[in-house]
């Protein structure tokens, strides 16, 4: 291809010397062999595209149609791939918002004895929370498979505690109304916890949603708010919850 433009670079100063029907011919000529590369050029790109498109690889295609507008928005390729880009871009930031609530959840398997593993799935809250006026500090939701114990859902606090022997807390999914959910704080020391009664309604809310809010009632009195963006969960990480 550059030997192609070269031939009719010299054919173009070769016509100049001759007439002007020859010189508009010759620049017809190198024009035509430019765009010829840059078209080349953009195939390469577009099969890219084209692959990342055919697998569902938002991102990568995302990426591959950007360069293709940007450094070949003029070739035939970039005319074909321009009107279905504003939807891979907004299906590339879909994967990428999902791929960073993936990131949020902890998965533990730990063995118990002899009994088997007790498997559990943790988020911490979007925003750290004062619970007590101390200042602000990680809101924790697990959802726990324990082989003796079985299937609990509860909050877990770094500081203050909360106000619960038996109460209620708010349940709300994403903008919809606040459900009520009855919870009780056990009695012991060993964490500041606080479980939820219905945690199979509770796991239900965290697989469908995007975020879930809990409003909580606490020791230093009145209540607090923790969100967790639970909408990149695992289900299958825990096989014995209702999935």
């Amino acid at each position: 291809m550059k030997r192609l433009i070269l031939a009719a670079a010299c054919a173009l100063a070769l016509a100049a010397c001759s007439n002007p029907e020859e010189e508009r011919k010759a620049q017809e000529a190198a024009t035509a062999a430019a765009k010829a590369q840059q078209e080349e050029k953009a195939e390469g790109v577009a099969k890219q595209y084209d692959m990342a498109v055919a697998g569902q690889d938002w991102e990568r295609a995302r990426i591959h149609g950007g360069s293709l507008l940007d450094q070949y928005k003029d070739t035939d390729v970039a005319a074909r791939i321009e009107p279905g880009y504003a939807e891979v871009k907004a299906k590339a930031e879909t994967a990428r918002e999902l791929r960073r609530m993936q990131g949020l959840w902890q998965y533990n398997q730990v063995p118990v004895g002899s009994k088997g593993n007790q498997v559990s799935a943790s988020i911490y809250s979007k925003e750290r929370v004062d619970v007590d006026g101390s200042g602000p500090t990680t809101v924790q939701l697990i959802f726990r498979d324990h082989p003796e114990w079985k299937r609990h859902a509860y909050l877990v606090l770094q500081a203050g505690d909360f106000r619960c022997p038996q109460c209620t807390v708010k349940v709300t999914v994403d903008d919809g109304k606040p459900i009520s959910m009855a919870a009780w704080r056990p009695k012991t020391d060993e964490a500041i916890a606080m479980f939820i009664t219905d945690q199979k309604a509770l796991w239900k809310l965290a697989r469908k949603a995007r975020s879930i809010t809990i409003e909580f009632p606490v020791k230093a009195g009145g209540t607090r708010t923790a969100v967790f963006e639970t909408g990149g969960v695992d289900a299958s990480r825990m096989p014995n919850w209702w999935n």
